[in-house]
């Protein structure tokens, strides 16, 4: 800090009394889109989010009922289009006023605001600034450098969620065909324990429910999740559930203002009485890493239940034709129940054995219970084994394939599960590469590609020398922040594919390109006919979506002519490295012809283009959801797991006692990932800052500080880096002893790019030891 520069005045911190959504929801969208200063031609898109004749809300991927509401959008979906229709420009000239060193001396949030791209940009390291490109030199610099590796894993090819279904698929037809299966995507960062957990258990690494399980279920067991900001029109399934009088469970070490009380704007009677819907009936809030000890423990109490039914004749709690039927392994992962000891299970759990008995009763009368989760269960170090000893609970009662009844995990970006589903994998299987193989004629690589850790790992030693995004913000968004930004500017190439300037294209490669997209609520027409694209949402629901908005700029491609462009700047000619040119001109004219040929490679993408002409398009088929396993033993597996005491975590609470705290990331309210829409936290309190650390009282007393005090945080890992954060407000919450949370990207540099889920490669942004210390407030005053 500058000691002659007075440091700006901080925000405040005020409690947040009123219900989630409701008034509030609809006076920050009227904020958002007066600074956004969405014209009002745009206005009209709100109307036609998740409409069968407009387009899908590019924020979360929560399904939309029946794509006939009037009203089916959300605070945070307005505020995700608003972003993208603003009639703020980033132009040539932006770019000719602002040095690199100079725009990255501004905030996330500033970058954020300075509107969309309206051309492409080329770094230019005389200047330190992006200078004009056109799109041919663009595509044939990529090209040179691409075919100047010395092999094909030397190029990395990240995707974000946000990503089609038909920009995906033609994206990971391009990386292979050229050589790599170095895949990193946002899927690694969030709910990979979700997609390597399932398989082992269900057969396949996807939710169970649709929504019409939400109307028949009668318990919701929601882990680890804040609805009310990541995914706010769940909010809408789960009030009906309450008023119908479903019980509906909240676990997670933060009690959430969107889980206690919510006022729906889809409903007059609501807003105009200023009343509002109780949403969960109980509260169980376990340590940060505690959610594995927690839900074994169920499990024991359960077969706890079942041993006293069986014993006094009365009605089993287990379903144990299902288990006899459906799964197998149950006898071994009961031995494990039996022994394991129940001091263990609620030491590490945090949750005290009463609570976990009520919580067990809960579970046993339920006689249709959902399990979501979000990446509050994700992203620690036992993720993986946490998923499955989840579905593991589940099995026990039946509770998977039954109508009402099943597992959600709620993905966060609007497609992230489709670009998985269409071929967005590092390590794909021997039978998608056969059939890739035998659909356009060329030989795919058999071994498995970079996951995001890995790929910054091999950029940092040089074994990746060209990054190509295709969305999102890759520095920002991975964990170790310093050796992330070293890891990219040791780069010969950086190539983002974007629609508003972010970090990332700041913390460029020695040579860089900014290659300005539509987004998708812009119209995208070719060959004189209005051009579609396709999502999946959590529950496997595909959609097509339509842009209705005036494209921001003349200048602007689709992603998927972007990608096509590109692939046949690379490989068009066919020479080198056994290469074929494939149909990329056809495919960018018309989508249509992209779906095609994923309805060859994937059997369940079958009649693709007539199905998503009905409105609302189709299911893709869970084959867990009809009982039907796709496991190495033919039924649903019982996996037992021990609880792992030995962790990083662990041994470092031995060494530094109660100082050490265990540290989550998190979103604020308006915040989507990255993307930084303003400074508020309302349902938190939290109001024109975001560098605070959420902490509880007696942990605060404990460190002879005040609500209020500035502090610096330190991780504690075993490598001997030191990472830290430094300039965060101590706001007092309702949290377990020894655990705090704090906004990403803030805290980003905490996390250590080798603290990772064990069989998922999941940065552990949830469970990360610290340390806090005396600090001072920042310049900016904690924005």
């Amino acid at each position: 800090m500058d000691d002659n520069k007075p440091a700006a005045p901080a925000g405040k911190i005020e409690p947040y009394t009123h219900p989630a959504a409701g008034w509030g929801a609809l006076k920050y969208v009227a904020l958002n889109l007066l600074k956004e200063r969405v014209s009002g031609v745009n206005y009209k898109s709100l109307f036609a989010q998740n409409q069968p004749d407009g387009f899908d809300c590019p924020g979360c991927a929560w399904p939309d009922r029946e794509h006939s509401s009037t009203f089916e959008f959300c605070e945070n979906g307005v505020k995700a289009v608003a972003a993208e229709s603003t009639s703020k420009r980033v132009t040539e000239d932006f770019f000719a006023r602002h040095t690199v060193a100079e725009l990255l001396e501004q905030s996330d949030y500033e970058l954020e605001q300075h509107g969309r791209l309206t051309a492409p940009m080329r770094y230019d390291a005389v200047s330190d600034r992006y200078v004009p490109v056109s799109w041919q030199a663009a595509f044939a610099l990529v090209a040179r450098e691409l075919n100047a590796l010395d092999h094909p894993d030397q190029a990395a090819f990240y995707t974000s969620g946000r990503a089609s279904n038909e920009a995906a698929f033609l994206y990971q037809l391009f990386a292979r065909a050229y050589g790599t299966n170095n895949f990193p995507d946002c899927s690694n960062m969030c709910h990979e324990a979700t997609s390597r957990g399932l398989p082992g258990t269900v057969g396949v690494g996807k939710g169970t429910v649709t929504l019409d399980d939400f109307e028949q279920a009668d318990t919701l067991l929601i882990f680890g999740q804040n609805p009310a900001t990541n995914h706010p029109r769940m909010l809408g399934e789960l009030r009906d559930c309450a008023r119908r009088g479903a019980t509906i469970v909240s676990i997670n070490p933060l009690r959430e203002r969107g889980l206690e009380r919510f006022t729906s704007p889809q409903h007059p009677v609501e807003m105009l009485t200023m009343s509002s819907t109780p949403i969960c009936s109980m509260f169980v809030q376990p340590r940060l890493g505690g959610d594995f000890a927690l839900i074994k423990a169920l499990a024991k109490r359960l077969l706890e239940l079942d041993d006293h039914a069986l014993l006094h004749g009365i009605k089993r709690v287990l379903d144990v034709d299902f288990i006899e039927q459906h799964t197998a392994g149950f006898n071994e992962f009961a031995r494990d129940l039996r022994n394991e000891s129940w001091r263990l299970l609620v030491d590490e759990s945090g949750v005290p054995r009463a609570e976990i008995e009520a919580l067990a009763q809960v579970y046993a009368r339920g006689e249709r219970v959902i399990a979501t989760w979000g990446m509050g269960l994700t992203q620690h170090k036992n993720s993986v084994p946490t998923i499955q000893m989840l579905s593991n609970l589940m099995l026990m009662r039946g509770n998977i394939g039954r109508r009402g009844a099943g597992l959600c995990p709620v993905r966060g970006h609007s497609n992230v599960q489709g670009d998985r589903t269409v071929g967005i994998e590092e390590r794909p299987t021997a039978a998608f590469l056969d059939r890739m193989r035998e659909v356009f004629d060329f030989e795919p690589p058999r071994h498995h590609g970079y996951d995001v850790v890995a790929t910054i790992a091999a950029m940092a030693e040089g074994k990746v020398k060209v990054f190509v995004g295709l969305g999102g913000n890759f520095a920002v968004a991975t964990p170790d922040t310093p050796l992330t930004f070293k890891a990219l500017q040791s780069c010969e190439l950086t190539v983002h594919i974007a629609t508003k300037l972010n970090r990332s294209h700041l913390i460029h490669g020695r040579q860089a390109l900014i290659l300005p997209t539509l987004g998708r609520t812009e119209i995208d027409v070719r060959g004189g006919l209005p051009q579609g694209v396709t999502v999946e949402d959590s529950m496997s629901m595909v959609h097509i979506s339509y842009g209705i908005n005036k494209p921001a700029s003349e200048a602007l491609l689709s992603e998927i002519a972007i990608v096509s462009h590109m692939a046949e700047a690379t490989l068009g000619s066919g020479a080198g490295r056994g290469r074929r040119a494939l149909a990329w001109p056809a495919y960018r004219d018309d989508y249509a012809r992209i779906r095609d040929d994923i309805e060859k490679v994937f059997d369940d993408f079958y009649d693709y283009n007539a199905r998503i002409a009905v409105p609302g398009g189709f299911h893709l088929k869970v084959a867990s959801r009809e009982r039907e396993w796709h496991t190495a033993s033919g039924k649903a597996q019982f996996v037992p797991h021990q609880v792992e005491r030995d962790t990083p975590i662990a041994r470092a609470s031995i060494r530094y006692g109660q100082r050490l705290m265990v540290m989550m990331t998190t979103r604020s309210h308006d915040q989507y990932n990255t993307t930084i829409y303003a400074l508020d936290d309302r349902y938190r309190g939290v109001f024109g800052m975001r560098r605070v650390i959420f902490i509880n009282q007696a942990d605060i007393d404990m460190l002879g500080m005040k609500a209020g005090d500035w502090v610096d945080v330190r991780s504690v890992w075993e490598d001997d880096v030191e990472r830290r954060a430094d300039g965060f407000m101590l706001v007092a919450y309702d949290i377990p002893r020894g655990c705090i949370g704090a906004y990403y990207p803030e805290t980003n540099p905490l996390v250590p790019l080798s603290s990772v889920a064990d069989g998922a490669g999941t940065p552990t942004s949830k469970s990360i030891p610290v340390l806090l210390s005396p600090g001072a407030m920042p310049a900016n005053g904690g924005r």
